[in-house]
């Protein structure tokens, strides 16, 4: 269920970061509502980063207009600071800190004394599962509860609006669900989420995607609307033997125009699911056995190959 509200939280106009001659990010616009979870798809260098700290007032940009929350991402960056919450890619807390000591420093950052400090360093705690760690350096956790304790700190001051930069990444695959159970959480508290991710399952947890190549946005929409409206043709799974045999072949077929090796099967896409019987009988000829060749609905790992591919022959 979206949790999208009508009013915006980010609006973004020709956004354009240059370094040099290096284009980081060029001509993007976007709307994330309020309350919403935005996730920012890309390979790394796409411009993710580089967006998210123009958003946060880190980066000034080269051209272009911005607004968070309300405020100028120019002329106000001072202000949106103190009404968002940033966690970066690398984590950013002091590891010969205590748990507890490094919620009270970034609480007093942010402006937070006193009882209010106190009430949010046990919300924090709380909230992270950290109560019978926070006497313990942080530099002794696992990553996951690090993350944890890092998200924590960046909602201190509870901020309308959380920036988290690839925030899971390196993280093991059930803190990286106990992670998301807590954007969720905050999300259904109206805090607006804007995410960047490379796994395209926690892709699936947002309301709505952008998908950023080479600086520039080439697909936004719901995770349903990237699979129905953004793949070319029909999806053909593959099932056969020997595998490596078969990727090879279909590569050779004219009518495949993508083909790729997802887990023990192959993705193939053709232009109709007419196409399907020529393909067996392709792979037939080659001496190869098919176990299984039906269409399928693509997946977002699917929708991104695809996408990036015809990026790179428009370009």
């Amino acid at each position: 269920m979206t949790r999208t509200r009508g009013e915006a939280a980010v609006t973004i106009s020709g956004l354009v970061k240059t370094f040099g001659r290096f284009t980081a990010v060029d001509q993007i616009s976007l709307t994330v509502g309020r309350g919403e979870i935005f996730g920012f798809l890309g390979a790394n260098g796409a411009g993710k980063s580089t967006t998210i700290r123009m958003l946060c007032g880190i980066l000034a940009p080269t051209a272009g207009s911005g607004t968070v929350a309300g405020l100028d991402i120019v002329r106000e960056t001072e202000q949106i600071k103190t009404r968002i919450g940033y966690m970066s890619q690398r984590f950013s807390l002091y590891d010969d800190l205590t748990v507890t000591e490094n919620i009270e420093f970034f609480g007093e950052i942010y402006g937070v004394y006193g009882a209010r400090l106190a009430r949010r360093t046990a919300w924090i705690l709380a909230m992270a599962n950290l109560r019978e760690r926070q006497d313990s350096l942080t530099g002794e956790l696992a990553m996951g509860w690090k993350q944890r304790l890092a998200l924590g700190c960046a909602m201190v001051h509870e901020p309308e609006m959380l920036f988290l930069d690839e925030p899971t990444a390196g993280v093991d695959p059930a803190s990286r669900r106990r992670f998301w159970e807590l954007i969720y959480a905050a999300a259904e508290q109206g805090v607006t989420i804007f995410v960047t991710t490379h796994y395209m399952d926690e892709a699936e947890h947002c309301d709505r995607l952008a998908l950023m190549h080479r600086g520039r946005i080439i697909a936004l929409g719901t995770p349903a609307e990237l699979k129905d409206g953004y793949m070319a043709g029909t999806l053909l799974e593959v099932r056969a033997e020997p595998v490596m045999a078969a990727l090879e072949r279909l590569s050779s077929l004219p009518a495949v125009r993508e083909v790729a090796l997802f887990g023990s099967a192959l993705h193939a896409v053709v232009g109709g699911p007419d196409e399907a019987d020529d393909v067996r009988a392709a792979l037939d000829a080659a001496g190869i056995r098919v176990e299984r060749l039906a269409p399928a609905r693509p997946s977002l790992d699917d929708v991104f190959v695809a996408l990036i591919e015809q990026a790179e022959r428009g370009a």
